[in-house]
């Protein structure tokens, strides 16, 4: 029987709050992991339920490990779990975990939803993900609520749509930069109050035309019209003249 998050969320011994619609989207992102040697972090572990909802969903080979403000979510290192103390919204805390922890495979933000808390996250662990690793932003929808300075220029979500600016970059002639989404995210899914990047470099490479060695049936391209005949524009162009 295939393997259901809910009923892993269901199990866990300790509280922990999700919405209802993101199970769906975990079994969607997380299935091919289960049961393999990952490593996976999340932002924001509150009660601890969500570290052994991890556990009892990837299984035992996986190395869970957890992020929080609170010092008492230490506690949980005694049911084998790591726990890291830390602001995410100050750049020199990932580089100091990112040194101790190494690359990862998955990282899930649940943290404190704040823009800067948001993007910050993002800007910082993208570079320390696996190729075939996950990125999930969890709790978008802060990006169009009041209480998180919302709806601003400066919300998350704008920060991903701009993302996806820099993912097309890579098609011949529009633009290149020199910028951490361009060089390592290979694709980014925006789900109802989730965003995920999908982190594979050797597929962030330049879009360049190829062919076959197919015959070719020399069809005139029909896109902008008959080529045999005069184009549109200007038979519109003398159809206002007579008008006029």
């Amino acid at each position: 029987m295939e393997k259901k998050i809910k009923n892993s969320f269901i199990k866990s011994k300790y509280l922990s709050n999700k919405h209802l619609n993101y199970f769906d989207v975990y079994d969607d992102l997380f299935k091919d992991y289960i049961d393999k040697d990952i490593t996976f972090v999340e932002v924001g572990v509150l009660n601890g339920g969500s570290l052994f909802m991890w556990r009892d969903y990837f299984g035992p080979k996986a190395r869970i490990i957890g992020i929080d403000l609170n010092p008492a979510a230490k506690k949980f290192e005694n049911d084998g779990f790591e726990i890291f103390i830390g602001d995410q919204e100050k750049p020199e805390f990932w580089n100091d975990f990112f040194k101790q922890v190494g690359m990862i495979d998955i990282l899930l933000d649940d943290g404190g939803h704040t823009n800067n808390q948001q993007i910050i996250t993002a800007l910082n662990s993208i570079k320390n993900i696996k190729d075939e690793g996950l990125l999930i932003i969890e709790d978008t929808h802060a990006s169009y609520m009041k209480e998180f300075g919302n709806p601003s220029d400066s919300s998350f979500i704008n920060f991903a749509k701009k993302n996806v600016d820099y993912i097309n970059y890579r098609f011949p002639n529009i633009g290149e930069v020199k910028e951490i989404f361009y060089r390592n995210v290979f694709s980014i899914f925006f789900y109802e109050s989730i965003v995920c990047y999908k982190i594979n470099r050797m597929f962030c490479k330049k879009n360049i035309p190829v062919k076959n060695q197919g015959e070719n049936l020399k069809h005139k391209d029909f896109r902008y019209g008959d080529p045999d005949k005069e184009d549109t524009l200007n038979e519109l162009k003398r159809a206002l003249e007579i008008y006029e």
